[in-house]
This record gives structure tokens, C-alpha cells and sequence, in this order.
């Protein structure tokens, strides 16, 4: 367990309007954490994105979703942007870790059933002065999802990836 202590990741959360991201390191210490909308060239301007935030935190692992696991369906583009970002990862010759949706919810609440918002809270609650002030209201089913829930998903990727 000691090796997970000294270690930095870079967790990065793609969707359809952009993608969130968290840098976690030592004993679950979140260094950073955000979301960024992108507009064009989604793919190409994520990667800038990433490879700026490699070159920055210098992590030595990056933790994807599995985005062709049996309980995750993604868009064509957000896959091909993931197998980009593993291509981009070893280019900086970083272990790269993917991990499901599911697996996330296990962690997090103990459980294979939950929602977003019922894992955004967890974190929030886990990291009270980090996160607890970005949490959005819960969603009505008319609205669209906030923005702000990208840094919660690469939030419980990051989260999903330490052992207990």
C-alpha cells in the first residue's frame, strides 16, 4: 500500500460538452480539480488540455473511465477521444488505469445502485473545503446535468482508484 502514498494521477472525466479532471496525490490529498467546456475541435483542444496538465502536475498515473465496459455507453467521439488520451499518456510513458462506472458507485456508496448526485455528495462530503462548495442542486428532470458534475465524476474516478 505504500507505493499508492507517493503517487500523483490525473484523473480525466470526457463528456459531451468537455471534460473534468482531478489531480489526487499522497493519501487522498486532491491537489486539483475543475471542468472545462469546450466549444471546436473537441477532441483536439481536450488533449492540449491534458497534455498541459500533464506537463504541470506531472502525475504518474492517469485513470480514465472504461468507456467500453458493459455498463457505460459513450458517444463515438468521447470514445475515440479516450483511446487518444491513452495514446497521449504513453507518449509521457504513464500507467494508465480504467476504471467503470460501477466500480465507482461500489466505492463510494457501497453499492452497485446510486445516481450522480448521490456520488457528488459523497464527495462533497469527503472533501468538504474542496468540493462541498462546487456541489449543484439536486436536477429536476426538466434541466439539463450542471456542468459542475464533470469535476465530480473525475472526482469519484480519482476517489475509485485508491484503495481502501
Amino acid at each position: 500500500m505504500t507505493q499508492y502514498k507517493t503517487i500523483r494521477i490525473l484523473a480525466i472525466a470526457p463528456t459531451a460538452r468537455g471534460f473534468g479532471y482531478a489531480v489526487m496525490e499522497g493519501s487522498r490529498r486532491l491537489v486539483a480539480f475543475s471542468n472545462k467546456s469546450i466549444l471546436k475541435d473537441k477532441n483536439e483542444r481536450t488533449l492540449v488540455w491534458v497534455e498541459k496538465f500533464m506537463c504541470r502536475y506531472e502525475p504518474e498515473v492517469m485513470v480514465l473511465p472504461a468507456v467500453n465496459a458493459a455498463d457505460t455507453r459513450r458517444a463515438k467521439r468521447i470514445k475515440q477521444l479516450h483511446q487518444r488520451l491513452v495514446t497521449l499518456a504513453a507518449k509521457y510513458k504513464l500507467k494508465v488505469k480504467l476504471i467503470t462506472t460501477t466500480k465507482v458507485r461500489e466505492r463510494l456508496l457501497g453499492q452497485i445502485k446510486g445516481n450522480k448526485q448521490s456520488l457528488a455528495e459523497t464527495l462533497a462530503g469527503l472533501f468538504p473545503i474542496e468540493l462541498a462548495p462546487r456541489l449543484p442542486p439536486k436536477r429536476k428532470v426538466w434541466k439539463s446535468e450542471d456542468p459542475r458534475m464533470d469535476i465530480f465524476d473525475a472526482a469519484g474516478l480519482a476517489v475509485a482508484f485508491w484503495p481502501k
